[in-house]
């Protein structure tokens, strides 16, 4: 079966939505809050943190940031969809790209909207010889779709740019070479 644009952005962005709120839906039966556990010693565990604030827990001490959160989720997920043609929605890896961001953004939309707060449970760290940990904050599925999907399309818009420039100059070459350029 051959799958339609549209349709392989919608399987792309569902399968990271679901695989996202699966997780969370583990890390929810089987981790108290705050609650950790080691899978490797002194680099990766995983935690049950709520973060009610944007990514890093930004604008996590507003009242409320988790709604406005959520609508400016909801905001940025409609107008992507609506001009997803711009970013490269007609070739696979747009598709893909913007799959990873859609199911991203409604996953962590979920939290917000039924828990208010976002569910991160992923945490690399390394430790420090005092026994201080040092890391990345704590993330989930959907922040990884995002992140990955954004840093696609950065790379798809990188690269059509450096064809822009070749073809430009391809095509002023061309001009001087049949006398009709500078």
């Amino acid at each position: 079966m051959k799958l339609t644009a549209n349709q392989r952005l919608f399987w792309i962005g569902f399968l990271v939505f679901a695989l996202d709120q699966l997780t969370k839906q583990a890390v929810l039966r089987f981790l108290g809050t705050h609650e950790e556990r080691e899978v490797i010693v002194g680099f990766f565990k995983f935690v049950h943190w709520k973060n009610s604030g944007a990514a890093w827990s930004l604008f996590s001490s507003m009242d409320g940031s988790s709604k406005v959160l959520a609508a400016v989720s909801g905001v940025a997920f409609v107008a992507l969809l609506w001009f997803r043609k711009h970013f490269g929605s007609e070739s696979r890896l747009g598709q893909l790209a913007l799959g990873l961001v859609f199911g991203g953004i409604l996953g962590n939309f979920c939290d917000r909207l039924f828990l208010n707060h976002v569910v991160d449970f992923i945490r690399f760290y390394l430790r420090t010889r005092s026994g201080e940990e040092i890391g990345f904050p704590a993330f989930n599925i959907a922040d990884s779709g995002i992140c990955v999907g954004v840093g696609l399309l950065f790379v798809m818009s990188w690269f059509a740019e450096s064809n822009r420039e070749t073809v430009a100059k391809a095509d002023s070459g061309k001009a001087s070479v049949n006398g009709s350029g500078p």
